[in-house]
């Protein structure tokens, strides 16, 4: 990896695990989205751009929008974070919403009951200035670790805490394969766009990031964060939170407010271990 890529840091990890959402505002440069643009409309980043599985790194290798975008060193950053080296192209949705479309989605996640601790991210890329009545994405952070199927939160409307996208041309955010989230309607008279990809590691996720701040006490405070949505069963979020986190670091003893450790703690173990001391 080339030493210029800036990684992410440990808190932003946190907030990663804690939301299951990492959001960078006006990262991509005006030329980039003015190209990206032209590319939606001229039809040539429409469809799959190769087979499930393909290198990331191998596809749209001549474009000046959708490929420059991708080989942006913050992007290549935030992608190493997360996923590792190497990782595979899913696929990716090309999105143009006309003006004045007063459907919105029903909230969903873009994936069946998926069990594994590793996961894929997708970025969400606005390559123009995005206003509320415009819709953008919404999102409910926090929802990443509770599996669903599809659309079986389709029946809500709306969620504690669910957050928008307002935002400036160039801002991606990176999710978690199982965040929930819903497309809302685009009542401007602008055609909106917006680009998802999904990206799947092909290495172990641990330590990926800069972990220079490995044990900052931020990390504690970020994994307990309470988003309000699920009610009383915030402790269930956090113990699903350590868990990633461990996974993450490869540290089995980490935990927030001794939540996991005590349901580790398995006595007649403990006594046979003091017997034969």
């Amino acid at each position: 990896m080339p030493a210029d890529i800036p990684l992410l840091s440990t808190v932003q990890m946190a907030n990663f695990a804690a939301d299951g959402l990492l959001r960078f505002d006006e990262l991509v440069p005006e030329e980039i989205n003015r190209e990206v643009m032209r590319e939606l409309d001229a039809g040539q980043i429409q469809g799959h751009a190769a087979p499930a599985g393909a290198l990331l790194h191998t596809l749209w290798p001549d474009s000046k929008g959708i490929g420059a975008m991708l080989r942006l060193p913050q992007v290549e950053g935030i992608i190493q974070s997360l996923v590792g080296p190497k990782p595979l192209y899913d696929h990716h949705a090309a999105h143009r919403v006309p003006p004045k479309h007063e459907e919105g989605q029903l909230w969903h996640v873009d994936a069946i009951i998926d069990t594994r601790i590793h996961f894929d991210i997708q970025l969400f890329y606005f390559p123009h200035d995005t206003p509320r009545e415009m819709g953008g994405t919404l999102f409910l952070p926090g929802s990443h670790l509770r599996r669903v199927h599809e659309f079986d939160v389709s029946r809500p409307q709306n969620f504690l805490g669910q957050t928008p996208v307002v935002c400036k041309a160039g801002t991606v955010l990176a999710g978690h394969h199982d965040l929930w989230h819903c497309a809302q309607p685009n009542l401007t008279d602008t055609m909106r766009y917006m680009i998802k990809i999904r990206i799947n590691p092909t290495v172990r996720q641990m330590l990926l990031w800069d972990t220079s701040d490995l044990h900052d006490p931020q990390v504690e405070r970020i994994l307990a964060r309470n988003h309000g949505w699920y009610g009383e069963d915030d402790r269930l979020e956090v113990c699903n939170r350590i868990r990633l986190w461990r996974f993450l670091t490869a540290d089995d003893r980490f935990d927030v407010q001794y939540w996991l450790t005590r349901l580790e703690n398995q006595p007649e173990a403990s006594a046979a271990q003091n017997q034969s001391a």
